[in-house]
């Protein structure tokens, strides 16, 4: 590859897909009863999740300065190009400390060809716009090429999405207590997007059948060219709704390449088992 893609492990992208397009992937920490795990190697989404059920509230921690300082020295050495697509800032602190790490680098190399892009995003949300820069970095194009349609598909990445339970988000303070209470009490759905990078509740809905229904009303709403686009849905350990989304939006939109994955572990920590997640762009795909 002319460009080496790099990402962190919020992108949700599994090990499989990370090598096959020979992605670099640098993990973030899951933190439990003051242990602390590396996310996709030492812990899996599904361990997190079956702790979450059992009473455990995980913590995580970003990406260290030293494993950023590594990464880029080491492709800087070597004068590899490389593009790190970061999970957005809104939601960690990995990105300012990539671009902390960035200014020291491009002292100590000069020549060094590489940019750090806050793609305001997460989960298969990020991981859909590092797929398509990894692609395009094996096909051959050029840095500019490869950067431009990477940041093309971070401005027009949507984000629709609901959990199972209020209760998580409320732990990290995403809604408020009196909110994940009387939510739980009437089976409540929230609805949620990005905006801007940050987590924003669009609207409430009564009953876990019709919040699929309405994930693919805003998908029509917001979607372009959904038939020949892909499309990502990522899961809180609920493949089998995840799936049924995926036939409901190939039944509906013709779409072929629905990428299915895990919330990974470092957001599912926070947004739980039973999350479901749809991401797809709302213009032309490039």
């Amino acid at each position: 590859m002319n460009v080496q893609i790099i990402c962190d492990s919020a992108s949700d992208l599994s090990r499989a897909t990370v090598e096959k397009y020979d992605i670099t992937s640098l993990p973030l920490k899951v933190i439990m009863k003051d242990e602390e795990y590396v996310d996709g190697e030492t812990i899996t989404p599904k361990d997190v999740y079956d702790r979450m059920r059992e009473g455990d509230a995980p913590k995580t921690a970003q990406v260290s300065a030293q494993t950023f300082r590594e990464t880029f020295t080491d492709l800087a050495e070597k004068n590899k190009p490389f593009i790190y697509f970061s999970f957005s800032s809104e939601l960690s602190g990995t990105y300012q400390t990539a671009k902390m790490v960035e200014q020291e680098i491009k002292e100590d190399y000069p020549e060094a060809t590489f940019e750090v892009v806050d793609t305001k995003a997460a989960s298969l949300g990020c991981g859909l716009i590092v797929l398509r820069a990894a692609e395009m970095a094996r096909q051959g194009a050029d840095f500019e090429t490869v950067l431009k349609t990477g940041l093309y598909h971070a401005e027009h990445m949507e984000h629709i999405f609901t959990v199972d339970d209020l209760e998580y988000l409320q732990r990290g303070g995403r809604v408020s207590r009196t909110a994940a209470f009387v939510g739980g009490l009437l089976k409540i759905k929230p609805l949620l997007h990005m905006e801007g990078g940050k987590l924003i509740p669009l609207e409430k809905i009564r009953g876990s059948k019709k919040v699929l229904k309405r994930m693919l009303e805003v998908m029509e709403e917001r979607g372009h060219d959904l038939q020949n686009q892909r499309v990502a849905i990522s899961h809180g350990d609920d493949l089998d709704r995840a799936e049924q989304l995926a036939e409901m939006i190939k039944d509906q939109f013709g779409t072929s390449e629905i990428h299915i994955d895990y919330v990974g572990a470092t957001i599912g920590a926070h947004s739980g088992p039973g999350t479901i997640a749809l991401f797809f762009l709302n213009d032309t795909y490039q």
